[in-house]
């Protein structure tokens, strides 16, 4: 897609330091990483969120997700890895990315970005886990 930058890179025509290319996509440093090492995933192909990806593509999109948290823990002797995804809400290119940072005990990161909350009881609970289980 024009002006995507993910797609320049995918394309060759946006530097990157890639770390895999492949059909199932392309795996490259973040510019602004959370830690040294922090890679992003994309598909070859141009698609917003995790939603637009074909049924068809998730399994080998997500292997190679897979491959690329076992080589960022195994390439730097990390102690573990974080691998998340933005769909639309706090997704700064719009192409889907998914995160692959390398995670060390002590490292500073806290848990999730975002503060954490409790249901008011199991009752409240079920109806998230009903009114999710019928849309899906």
């Amino acid at each position: 897609m024009s002006g995507c930058v993910f797609c320049g890179i995918v394309a060759g025509g946006t530097t990157a330091f890639r770390v895999a290319d492949e059909p199932a996509g392309v795996a490259f440093l973040d510019t602004r990483p959370v830690f040294r090492g922090h890679v992003l995933v994309v598909p070859r192909q141009h698609v917003v969120t995790l939603a637009d990806l074909p049924a068809e593509e998730v399994g080998r999109y997500f292997g190679l997700v897979r491959r690329m948290a076992v080589a960022v823990e195994t390439g730097l002797g990390a102690g573990g890895t974080f691998v998340a995804v933005n769909n639309k809400v706090s997704q700064s290119v719009p192409h889907l990315h998914t995160h692959v940072v390398p995670r060390t005990r002590g490292d500073g990161l806290r848990g999730f970005f975002w503060p954490r909350t409790r249901y008011a009881d199991d009752t409240e609970a079920r109806e998230y886990a009903d009114r999710i289980a019928a849309a899906g």
